[in-house]
């Protein structure tokens, strides 16, 4: 799947739509077939640095954005069942590469929670300001629990 920038689409619009009809054309194929997707809607590396660079408003989290789960619930939406939604803490620290990998790691936390696929999410047309609005108000409700959670974990309770 190749996505393309706003600026490219402006100048190419007979591409616009390529990204959801290559997506659905995917999608086809696991109807039948179990597939999981992932999506990391904050990015994959946190630091306090880039937290406070990027203004989120979470003490454990940098702002989710919600483009990519758009996306695929445009695309998709209509094969998901379940969202799983994946918390992974480092009461001690997060490790470097090394250290996970050589079992240095102290602890970690995992959190999943399965979430159902709210209809209201979904719509053809990822563009949909409406719908961007629901994910985007559903996204900030989630990473509030999700960062309280956090909170908890960090302080030593039971999350």
């Amino acid at each position: 799947m190749k996505r393309y920038t706003r600026e490219y689409l402006e100048k190419h619009p007979e591409k616009k739509g390529k990204d959801i009809e290559a997506t659905r054309k995917a999608c086809e194929k696991f109807k039948d077939r179990p597939a999981s997707l992932m999506n990391f809607v904050e990015g994959t590396r946190f630091t306090p640095a880039k937290r406070e660079s990027r203004r989120s408003p979470y003490r454990h989290l940098l702002e989710p954005r919600s483009g990519g789960i758009a996306f695929v619930l445009s695309a998709m939406g209509g094969c998901m069942r379940k969202i799983l939604d994946v918390t992974i803490v480092y009461p001690d620290s997060a490790p470097g590469m090394w250290e996970f990998l050589s079992g240095r790691s102290t602890r970690i936390v995992v959190r999943i929670e399965i979430l159902p696929v709210d209809t209201a999410l979904v719509s053809d047309d990822p563009d949909d300001t409406e719908v961007r609005e629901r994910i985007n108000l559903w996204l900030n409700g989630l990473w509030l629990k999700k960062d309280g959670m956090i909170e908890g974990i960090l302080n030593g309770a039971r999350g």
